[in-house]
């Protein structure tokens, strides 16, 4: 069997989660698939595996120490190629994993995905984040994730009305983080969340990343969010 990548290794357990052999070769796996498809579908611009395995599956597991333990349920808004719900959902079979992504050709990668590394426990909807939220699915997760999406105020305004109360959001972001978390406050607490912590990550080969989490204190008032079409681009301010 494959040895556990030492940095997967240490990334989980920081949230107390031994990686098995076989998580490994599926994590492996799941890359394996990515950079292939990648070479048809524009998946992802780390396209060297080693990097990959960094910025990909590293990058993903840096948000385990963040999870509630538990049979959770987390929502990865804009899922593209699978990060980080993908990574997740090998790390912690114990947690439902639902991927939204709206474009109908890596929605399909994502499906085949979860079929080839027969993970049951993720789920793929091909629609955007507002209509899902419309659904019964509405209020429902206990953490909502993001990576590369949108500015804080837009990714507030797709995740949060999926998270219950007493949940949170994650975002995965970068140096602009600076600028954004000033812009996007108003829209955070009409949303229903709380005062926004932001996580330093250290990675290797990468700069500036954090994570960002937000608890989800009130309920979302119905109106949000809002319809793509009506929004015309204007965040909430």
């Amino acid at each position: 069997m494959p040895r556990v990548n030492e940095l997967w290794r240490q990334l989980s357990a920081r949230a107390n989660v031994i990686l098995s052999s076989e998580q490994a070769q599926s994590l492996q796996g799941y890359l394996d698939l990515l950079l292939q498809a990648n070479e048809q579908i524009n998946l992802t611009r780390i396209s060297g595996p080693d990097a990959a395995q960094v910025q990909h599956v590293g990058d993903a597991l840096t948000l385990l120490e963040y999870l509630p333990a538990g049979p959770i349920k987390l929502v990865d808004v804009g899922s593209g190629g699978g990060v980080p719900g993908i990574p997740l959902a090998i790390a912690r079979p114990d947690m439902s994993v639902t991927l939204i992504e709206s474009t109908k050709k890596k929605a399909a990668f994502l499906t085949n995905t979860a079929k080839t590394l027969n993970l049951k426990n993720v789920i793929v909807i091909d629609q955007r984040a507002e209509k899902v939220a419309r659904t019964a699915r509405r209020e429902s997760f206990d953490v909502a994730a993001a990576r590369a999406v949108g500015t804080m105020d837009w990714l507030a305004e797709w995740c949060l009305p999926l998270v219950k109360r007493t949940g949170k959001m994650l975002a995965m972001k970068g140096a602009k983080i600076r600028e954004e978390l000033p812009l996007s406050a108003k829209a955070i607490k009409i949303l229903g969340g709380g005062e926004p912590i932001v996580h330093p990550v250290q990675l290797p080969g990468t700069e500036h990343h954090v994570i960002v989490e937000i608890p989800k204190v009130f309920k979302t008032d119905p109106k949000f969010p809002r319809n793509p079409t009506m929004t015309r681009g204007k965040a909430i301010r």
